[in-house]
């Protein structure tokens, strides 16, 4: 039975002129999440892959000097976040140490959009719950999703945030929802003091913000 969360899509890399089998999974996601052309990640990811080998004295940099600097054999996650990062994109995790999976790799607990998401030794762009890869990598939706790096919309709302510690105070926190402003808070991102506190509540969303 045919899955149709699944796409084949290899990101531009025949068009590229590539052919063969490669461990680029890291190239294929990111030029389809972002549109931005295969060869242009692959040239971006190449050089970062270089400047990190030159700069740190890690395994994983030892490992790239063995190997080569090209990112057709594989792309730490040292390296690749970074360049994500510098276009714009942002890290969600989803599952933290010691806890079990809470995400799976099928549509109805991924968001919408385009995302690229962390597996086990293998990265994947997703459009919309429908995985784009040159394989079916969801295990029938049973793979675990460690997190995702998604692009933040412009449009977010500002929150007002109850927090009951000793005393009552009240925090401002940028989301796209009620919900992302208590995960957001929560998460550690907008913490303002050092205790949780015992109660959180989203309070309301602040219609002018402050000049």
């Amino acid at each position: 039975m045919k899955n149709t969360n699944y796409k084949y899509n290899d990101g531009g890399r025949a068009d590229a002129g590539y052919k063969g089998k490669a461990g680029d999974c890291v190239v294929r996601a990111i030029a389809i999440a972002t549109e931005l052309p295969y060869q242009e990640v692959y040239d971006g990811l190449k050089e970062e892959n270089q400047k990190y080998a030159n700069s740190r004295r890690t395994r994983g940099a030892k490992k790239i000097k063995a190997k080569g600097t090209t990112p057709r054999n594989g792309n730490y996650r040292d390296v690749y976040q970074p360049y994500l990062e510098s276009k714009g994109w942002t890290w969600k995790p989803t599952m933290k140490i010691g806890q079990g999976c809470k995400v799976h790799l099928k549509a109805d607990e991924l968001p919408s959009g385009k995302i690229i998401c962390r597996l086990s030794r293998h990265i994947v762009a997703v459009i919309d719950g429908v995985v784009n890869d040159t394989h079916d990598s969801t295990r029938d939706g049973k793979r675990c999703v460690y997190g995702y790096f998604h692009k933040p919309t412009t449009n977010k709302k500002l929150y007002k945030v109850k927090v009951d510690i000793n005393d009552t105070q009240f925090w401002e926190v940028e989301a796209e929802s009620e919900q992302e402003a208590m995960d957001n808070y929560m998460e550690g991102s907008h913490y303002h003091t050092n205790s949780h506190g015992e109660d959180v509540e989203v309070m309301e969303e602040i219609k002018e913000r402050k000049s």
